[in-house]
């Protein structure tokens, strides 16, 4: 079942006298329970897409679909609704409150939506042993490390059972062993959550965690790859990434 879906998407700028054409067409669909990665050099619009994908901003033309809803039906009340309920979102620089500690972090987007933590005290329990910080939750962000600070935010990301998590380069900001620990939290959510990630990177070593690899240049889908589970912690081969990439002179 698609949780996801852009249909013939595109989006441009102005920039004074000129028009910037970020995404020229752009079609995919997104299963549930999938773990996708877009991948693509800078300006291929990749981080464009992302936000579109998950309402942040409007297309210039084309349909995205999210949980079964066109969103040019939408209102942009409606959208903010369905964003906030259907869609988890990680960012790169981790968007914590720093007031506020971990457990009240991962708590915010239900006081947002304004439900009971009291119901959900066990998910957030839960999510907090998932990632790793039961017993850090009441620390404030200034008292956690980077990839501490990450797993805050996936487990922020979760915590309303979204339909659909959206990730703009998870690790983009952390070396490569927290790094790690965080492209392998998300795969064990995928697994044990039943969870749909989209993630947008430059790493091939970021993308081998995931199913299916959507490859942009010049704002449009130019590659496809869905691999085969080849050993190693993730699962997953780097190389045919990395031959992909080379082909396209990403």
């Amino acid at each position: 079942m698609a949780v996801l879906e852009a249909n013939q998407v595109t989006k441009q700028y102005r920039m004074g006298e000129v028009t910037i054409k970020a995404l020229n067409g752009v079609t995919l669909v997104v299963e549930k329970g999938e773990f996708v990665a877009i991948m693509g050099p800078s300006g291929s619009g990749k981080s464009t897409l992302l936000h579109l994908l998950g309402g942040l901003d409007g297309p210039s033309g084309g349909e995205i679909t999210l949980a079964g809803r066109p969103l040019s039906h939408l209102s942009d009340n409606e959208i903010t609704v369905m964003r906030r309920r259907k869609v988890g979102f990680i960012f790169q620089f981790y968007n914590l409150l720093p007031t506020l500690t971990a457990e009240e972090n991962v708590a915010l987007p239900l006081l947002i939506d304004g439900r009971s933590l009291r119901q959900y005290q066990e998910k957030i329990d839960g999510l907090l042993k998932l990632v790793g910080l039961n017993e850090r939750r009441h620390h404030k962000p200034e008292q956690l490390s980077g990839g501490q600070q990450q797993r805050v935010a996936i487990a922020r990301a979760f915590v309303h059972d979204p339909e659909i998590v959206l990730a703009d380069e998870p690790t983009g900001n952390l070396d490569s062993r927290a790094g790690t620990a965080v492209l392998e939290l998300l795969r064990r959510a995928c697994t044990e959550l039943a969870a749909t990630i989209v993630i947008v990177t430059h790493d091939p070593r970021a993308a081998a965690y995931a199913d299916r690899v959507i490859f942009l240049k010049d704002g449009l889908v130019c590659r496809e790859l869905r691999r085969e589970p080849a050993g190693g912690p993730a699962g997953f081969n780097v190389q045919p990434i990395m031959t992909v990439m080379a082909e396209l002179e990403l």
